[in-house]
């Protein structure tokens, strides 16, 4: 079990761009609207990063409710 989680770390730590997200993230929390700005990236693009570095155990996610 150990090694899965270890293949999963690095497996996403081997992205650039998935490197690139959580050094954004070490900043602060932010959305993933703001997470795709400077990547020129699609929000379907960076939730798929952020589902690999979820499940890799590297971030949380969460949502908040949106009020208009």
């Amino acid at each position: 079990m150990l090694h899965d989680h270890l293949s999963a770390t690095f497996s996403a730590l081997a992205d650039p761009t998935r490197r690139a997200i959580l050094a954004r993230l070490a900043t602060g929390e932010t959305t993933v609207t703001e997470l795709a700005a400077p990547f020129a990236m699609t929000l379907p693009a960076v939730t798929k990063h952020l589902k690999v570095l979820e499940r890799a155990g590297l971030i949380t996610r969460s949502r908040e409710a949106q009020w208009r």
